[in-house]
């Protein structure tokens, strides 16, 4: 089993940054994967950004990329998400994700069913 508890979000302005973070505890291992996913309202969740537990490569939605960045710190059992130039539409519920290794084979790590354990969610609010 694995425990995720978010925490960072809040109210920020339009071109403005925050970090979100991840506490895990359980079975977070270097055949584990970590990943944010977000839900806007009325919207479906969509994927955000992963990496491997053990590092390497991380992977991010095109909407993001160049703004947002996962990382983890082992001594901490914690995975970010840091958002620079927030935008609007960026507003949402962010959910901290984990799973199996992202690698070539099996479900793509841009899936939910991917991962199988997700956190509470923190909202994340973005204003013009």
């Amino acid at each position: 089993q694995v425990q995720l508890v978010e925490s960072g979000g809040g109210l920020v302005q339009a071109g403005g940054s925050l970090r979100l973070s991840c506490a895990a505890s359980g079975r977070i291992s270097s055949s584990s994967s970590m990943g944010w996913f977000r839900q806007a309202p009325g919207q479906e969740r969509e994927f955000v950004a992963a990496m491997n537990w053990r590092g390497g490569r991380t992977y991010y939605a095109d909407s993001v990329k160049g703004r947002f960045t996962i990382s983890r710190d082992f001594a901490k059992n914690t995975v970010y998400l840091q958002m620079n130039s927030l935008k609007r539409e960026d507003t949402a519920v962010y959910y901290c994700t984990a799973g199996p290794l992202i690698d070539y084979s099996g479900t793509a790590y841009d899936h939910e069913r991917k991962y199988d354990y997700w956190g509470q969610g923190t909202q994340v609010t973005v204003s013009s």
